[in-house]
This record gives C-alpha cells, sequence and structure tokens, in this order.
C-alpha cells in the first residue's frame, strides 16, 4: 500500500464527477466542508473537556 498521489486523485475526482454530475458539486464541497467544521469542533471539546478533567485532578491533589 501506500500514498495516494495526484494521478489517483485525479481519477477519484472523474469518477466524482461521472457519479453526480458537475451541478451537485459545490454542494457536496459545501456538505464536505460542514462536516469536518463539525468533526474539529468536536474534536476540539473533547480536549478542552479532558484538560479541564486533568486540571481539576490536579487541583485535587494540591488540596
Amino acid at each position: 500500500m501506500g500514498r495516494i498521489g495526484m494521478p489517483e486523485i485525479i481519477i477519484i475526482g472523474l469518477v466524482i464527477i461521472l457519479l453526480f454530475g458537475a451541478k451537485k458539486l459545490p454542494e457536496i464541497a459545501a456538505a464536505i466542508g460542514k462536516a469536518i467544521r463539525e468533526f474539529k469542533k468536536a474534536g476540539k471539546e473533547i480536549q478542552d473537556e479532558v484538560k479541564d478533567a486533568v486540571d481539576d485532578k490536579d487541583d485535587e491533589r494540591k488540596a
């Protein structure tokens, strides 16, 4: 197994255009962008919660 190179990306793009049509691509791209933003937001929230829990645990040990 290797990395995905430029030829593979072009082939994937062409297949997507054939499956969905050029008119649907902006809608699909917007939906993917929104999903990525939501995923990153959820990951950041989880990191913040874990950090807060660790900080609370450290404060309890000091007291």
